[in-house]
């Protein structure tokens, strides 16, 4: 049974991403030429990628992150590679006033914007979940609170572009395993709220669309930082998954996973043996290298 297990779910992951990933898609990088987008936690990682891709298909850019010294490097890294334009604000999303600030400055620059990009995080441990409640709330504020705040601001700008609302999220936003209940929760917590939120859109007739990332492993610095110890498996590519998140922004599709067939073997078998699911996960770790 084990066996059959093994080999039959990895199929049915592989089916499933080529049901998402073959449907005929005309992606073309000029649909992205000339539009104004906010990405924010642009400073590194796949915010970065993403906003040297949106460079080289000449948008508009304005980004966030909490280091000013490398949002600088990163803004004239994109104009280098052809961005229409591109400017910076620095800052913490705990900040309450930055999602006003951050919007404020595209409708002053831009008089409107097309695309927000929801990417920040706020920091957190792969560790056993120690009973603080007040880091719980720090974070539920970075990775949850303030995208609702940039989303609500953004949405008057984006109802008259017919825009787009982009939320990278997690796997661990769709599977809950170990070591990451903070974290986690705030990921649920993105997928309940966009969801409910693109429902009331479409019953309203608001034509702007919510693309929710589930992303597995991915090679940026922080994540391997965090998990390399415990995880062992080979991290997926940045550049190449920034440049699917923006793929999949401008289609308006729902979702996008990467890597796909990763995350589409885990979300089929959640759905049809969530117990074996579990036991798998918590296998695949190393367990002994968590710190308590």
């Amino acid at each position: 049974m084990g066996l059959l297990l093994k080999i039959f779910i990895p199929l049915l992951g592989a089916a499933l991403a080529f049901y998402f990933y073959s449907a005929p898609e005309n992606f073309n990088e000029e649909m992205l030429r000339g539009k104004r987008v906010i990405v924010t936690g642009a400073s590194s990682g796949i915010g970065e990628q993403m906003a040297y891709h949106l460079a080289r298909m000449e948008a508009h850019l304005l980004l966030t992150a909490r280091t000013e010294a490398k949002l600088q490097k990163v803004v004239e890294r994109c104009l280098e590679l052809g961005a229409a334009s591109a400017s910076y604000i620095s800052g913490s999303m705990d900040s309450p006033s930055l999602p006003q600030e951050v919007l404020r400055e595209a409708e002053n620059t831009w008089g409107g914007l097309d695309m927000l990009i929801l990417n920040h995080i706020g920091q957190s441990g792969f560790t056993y979940f120690s009973g603080d409640v007040g880091h719980v709330r720090k974070l539920m504020e970075i990775n949850f609170v303030s995208y609702v705040a940039l989303a609500t601001a953004a949405l008057p700008m984006l109802k008259e572009s017919e825009g787009s609302i982009v939320v990278v999220s997690s796997i661990a936003g769709k599977i809950a395993g170990p070591f990451t209940a903070p974290y986690s929760a705030t990921k649920f917590a993105l997928d309940g709220f966009f969801s409910s939120l693109r429902q009331e859109f479409i019953i309203d007739k608001v034509n702007v669309s919510i693309t929710l990332c589930i992303l597995g492993y991915i090679n940026t610095e922080s994540a391997v930082r965090a998990v390399s110890h415990v995880i062992p498996d080979t991290p997926a590519p940045k550049e190449e998954c920034a440049l699917e998140i923006i793929r999949a922004a401008a289609l308006r599709r729902r979702e996008v996973y990467y890597p796909p067939r990763a995350v589409g073997s885990a979300l089929l078998l959640r759905s049809i043996a969530p117990e074996l699911l579990d036991s798998m996960v918590r296998g695949s770790y190393r367990v002994e290298n968590v710190r308590r």
